[in-house]
């Protein structure tokens, strides 16, 4: 008996039921589209007119239209666009089931999203798609969804973007190396330059306040008191300049009124820009689809020195990164720091010293013995009167060693014993030099003998070890001669800055901050009472006082 096709299904007929769509037409142009130029096809005009142009030859197929959803400007790598999230919550609350598009491109450049919205999303809410470029009708040819070409030109629009982004990153990374500025804005204190836009000028108004913020630092004052007296003085924070002065800035974190702050202070105070070095790259995106930033390891910054007029001289910078790392506090109520504040350390433990003032009399304590554990160290207790007139005596001490030294320098430099002693090392070096000369030419001269029979091979070999042993000695001597004719030509300046910052202090008779930022490393405090100080530039005045033991 022959098998009866689609047995157990009724073929029935019925009138065709007319189904009417909730249209919503969305547009999107990047700013990649936008560098292309205005006659381009995905302009938003031109992307309108077509779907317009559609929407008016299908009109009995759509029962309303809603505006369109436009987002310009914003890239397909993900779903964060304004329009695009408009059409989402449109579908959701039923006001539209039908989706169209120029190209599968505008809907998103990212496959993953891209096929999630067509393949699930849609699908699940009853939703019709169009694409007029591929040809894509949900509702009218369902295979057209499940046509290879979907995916394929989904991730074609992926590597798009994936490429796009790599090739502007190249670009960016190059200006970076180059210290071309590409930032959107200037950093405070600085504005582009009108000529060329990946250069800065400075900008003089605002670079007298990082000029006095600076300045304030070095005189004492905290972070926080720095804080309060800009913000007292009525002087805008960079986000609140920016704006000043016509510039369209946004500070997502700003509060409702932006203020100085801790953090912008700091931020200034360590900022190698100041000092006319491109700092560049702390932070970057983690990839062309996810557009959070994260911060980049410093070791990975793109830094490069003089690039632009600084603000802050370097010397000035370098101490003030140096009392960066200082344990420094002020009282309450108190707007500078203390004399000692960030210098004083237990010599046992290692601790920052504690200050204390008992009936009139200031202290200064361990802090481990005072804050944690009598067991865990000593009181090491000194009085700052004490603690003041002994750091002011070894620092006159030392830069009456440090102007002593330089002005024997200067009388070394003419004197006629360093010009024997060149004269001897020349001499040296050049008798060395025919020696070794002589013994390579005795080498060469006995393999010659051997190969005329003269010697056997075993005097030979026994010979040239020896002038072989005799070359490595005069190569040893000759490298010690030609350092110390390095050391002797490059002989200690009497200029050196390091010399003339003691000579600056010469007739000090009273301690002050200023002096123990210019020469201080740290101090330490003995259990007996007794201090050592560790001194800036303590290298550089061993160096010079070699020399001079070597020269005198």
């Amino acid at each position: 008996m022959a098998r009866t096709k689609n047995r157990g299904f009724e073929k029935k007929t019925s009138s065709p039921q007319i189904v009417r769509w909730k249209l919503g037409e969305y547009i999107r142009l990047s700013r990649e589209d936008l560098n292309r130029g205005k006659d381009d096809s995905n302009s938003v005009v031109n992307q309108k007119a077509l779907l317009d142009d559609y929407y008016r030859q299908h009109m009995d197929e759509f029962e309303s239209v809603e505006p369109p959803y436009v987002d310009d400007g914003y890239t397909g790598t993900d779903t964060n666009r304004e329009g695009f999230q408009k059409l989402l919550s449109d579908i959701y609350a039923k006001k539209v089931n039908c989706v169209i598009v120029k190209d599968l491109s505008r809907l998103s450049r990212n496959y993953t999203d891209a096929g999630s919205l067509i393949e699930n999303l849609f699908v699940q809410m009853n939703v019709r798609f169009i694409s007029l470029a591929e040809g894509i009708d949900s509702y009218l040819y369902p295979d057209s969804i499940s046509n290879l070409i979907v995916p394929i030109t989904n991730v074609i629009n992926d590597n798009f973007c994936y490429q796009t982004s790599k090739k502007i990153r190249q670009v960016f990374d190059y200006k970076r190396r180059n210290g071309k500025f590409i930032g959107g804005f200037a950093a405070y204190g600085y504005m582009k330059n009108p000529k060329d836009k990946n250069a800065l000028v400075v900008d003089e108004e605002a670079a007298e306040v990082i000029k006095n913020i600076y300045a304030w630092f070095l005189d004492g004052m905290s972070k926080n008191a720095i804080v309060h007296t800009l913000n007292s003085h009525g002087i805008l924070c960079p986000s609140e300049y920016k704006k000043s002065k016509g510039l369209n800035y946004q500070n997502p974190s700003a509060e409702m009124k932006p203020m100085w702050s801790f953090k912008t202070v700091n931020d200034i105070l360590k900022n190698r820009l100041y000092i006319g070095d491109m700092v560049q790259g702390r932070q970057r995106v983690k990839s062309y689809k996810i557009h959070t930033q994260e911060q980049v390891p410093e070791s990975e910054w793109y830094i490069v020195e003089n690039t632009h007029e600084p603000i802050i001289d370097r010397a000035v910078f370098e101490k003030v990164q140096q009392l960066r790392k200082r344990d420094t506090r002020t009282a309450p109520r108190k707007k500078k720091l203390y004399l000692f504040s960030g210098f004083l350390h237990c010599a046992d433990c290692g601790k920052a010293m504690s200050r204390s003032q008992v009936k009139g009399t200031v202290y200064y304590f361990c802090r481990t013995y005072k804050d944690q554990s009598k067991t865990a160290c000593t009181k090491h207790s000194i009085k700052h009167n004490r603690l003041e007139a002994a750091v002011l005596y070894a620092i006159q001490q030392q830069i009456y060693l440090a102007v002593d030294y330089a002005n024997t320098l200067e009388y070394t430099r003419t004197a006629s014993l360093q010009k024997s002693q060149s004269i001897r090392l020349e001499a040296l070096i050049e008798a060395k030099k025919k020696e070794r000369t002589k013994i390579m030419r005795y080498k060469q001269s006995i393999y010659q003998d051997w190969k005329d029979g003269e010697i056997t091979h075993n005097d030979y070999d026994h010979m040239s070890e020896d002038y072989e042993r005799q070359i490595a000695v005069i190569n040893t001597i000759l490298d010690n001669l030609t350092v110390k004719r390095e050391q002797l030509q490059n002989n200690v300046d009497t200029e050196d800055p390091f010399l003339a910052t003691f000579k600056k202090f010469e007739n000090i008779d009273k301690l002050t901050r200023e002096v123990l930022i210019e020469l201080v490393d740290h101090i330490k405090v003995h259990e007996n009472g007794s201090i050592s100080i560790k001194f800036q530039f303590a290298d550089k005045l061993r160096r010079v006082m070699e020399y001079i033991e070597i020269n005198t």
